[in-house]
């Protein structure tokens, strides 16, 4: 298999594992830390031996500086893991997932565990789809993007995907197993606790109680420590002064004022599907709601887009596809601000005239939008020869 190429976190991911299983945690030790030299590799490791000395020891100090941060987080050319001189990002399901795979994962394989576990998540995941609608399941199971990011890159958000459309398909039925997904889901990627609002008929309290309860036992070993590179990261993405996100809406404001009408849209976007929870299936408001969160962000990393490739699929909605595909885009441009926002734009403007169509031929033809059976709790039992208990 080949090695990731849109990125270099899997790397990441073997050594967090590695890390766990040797009794260590992630969470309160570095890549380069001199410390857990014995777990050093060629493979993660090609420039520093267990024996040679990194000049790094004791616990993480992440600076605050923007100026210093940026230089602390910068690759080596020692390693493969990024950003070496920081601690692990990745919340705790995540790191259970890392160690599970490490424990099955000999050290000469590389990424290659990972790979393998990744491409069975997405099929188990095209598989889920199909039992609610297999043309629909198409979306994600030919995805070219699925392939790449899932198969070759192995990014963890394969995984928050298929806890993401286990948790809308259980919504209906088992809202309580809903939320616990969901909470799992945001100990993955902190993205799907922004579906929270479309959850709430669905135990949200449950989902916020699963996602603490999954830190539990991390901040008992090691206290704040568990915070990781996330404030770091958070500054150096620029969601702190908004200096680099919503590319879009720098096409016309500067950074602080960006931020600020950032904000404003997503709480907006928060209350609407608060409101429109109760009404609308939780498939459609959850596609719309994690569609527009990226579209206000706009990241330039075209894997955060996988939970949405998903629930496309569920909601019947293919114009979402184009988001992921801006990021590409957006990531090809990285640097260029105006790209980026371009890029943005025109998914944007795919989105709202596939909307706007849909609508005027509804209207125009005096036919209700057809649900998905997703959304509603019901699976698409047409082209099944027996009832499977869905609630109706």
């Amino acid at each position: 298999m080949q090695a990731p190429i849109t990125s270099t976190d899997a790397y990441r991911y073997v050594w967090d594992g590695r890390v766990q299983l040797s009794g260590h945690s992630p969470y309160a030790h570095v890549p380069l830390d001199d410390s857990l030299a014995q777990l050093r590799d060629p493979v993660l490791f090609p420039g520093l031996s267990p024996e040679q000395k990194s000049g790094v020891t004791g616990p993480p100090k992440v600076p605050t500086d923007p100026a210093a941060l940026t230089k602390y987080s910068e690759d080596d050319p020692r390693t493969r893991i990024n950003r070496p001189l920081v601690p692990t990002i990745y919340p705790p399901v995540a790191q259970a997932y890392f160690t599970v795979v490490a424990l099955f994962t000999p050290w000469s394989a590389g990424t290659l565990g990972l790979q393998i576990a990744a491409a069975l998540i997405a099929i188990a995941l095209t598989w889920l789809l199909a039992v609610q609608n297999p043309r629909w399941a198409a979306l994600w199971g030919w995805s070219p993007i699925v392939a790449l990011e899932a198969g070759n890159a192995a990014h963890v958000d394969v995984l928050a995907a298929l806890l993401i459309t286990a948790a809308v398909i259980t919504a209906a039925r088992r809202p309580k197993l809903a939320a616990v997904l969901l909470g799992a889901a945001g100990s993955v990627k902190l993205l799907p606790l922004l579906l929270l609002p479309a959850f709430r008929t669905r135990r949200p309290v449950v989902a916020l109680g699963t996602f603490i309860a999954s830190y539990v036992p991390h901040v008992l070993a090691v206290g704040t420590l568990v915070l990781g590179f996330l404030p770091g990261y958070l500054n150096q993405e620029g969601f702190d002064d908004g200096s680099s996100r919503s590319a879009i809406l720098a096409l016309l404001l500067p950074p602080e004022a960006r931020q600020v009408a950032a904000a404003i849209l997503a709480l907006a976007l928060a209350v609407l599907a608060f409101h429109r929870a109760k009404r609308d299936p939780p498939a459609f408001t959850c596609c719309w709601l994690y569609g527009a969160a990226l579209l206000i962000a706009t990241p330039t990393y075209p894997w955060y887009g996988l939970p949405l490739i998903a629930l496309a699929a569920l909601a019947h909605r293919p114009e979402w596809i184009a988001v992921p595909i801006a990021a590409y885009l957006a990531y090809a441009s990285f640097g260029h601000d105006t790209r980026q926002g371009l890029s943005y734009l025109a998914a944007a403007a795919i989105v709202v005239t596939a909307i706007t169509i849909r609508r005027r031929f509804v209207a125009e033809s005096r036919l209700t939008d057809d649900g998905s059976p997703a959304n509603t709790g019901e699976r698409d039992e047409t082209h099944r020869p027996r009832d499977l208990g869905r609630a109706r």
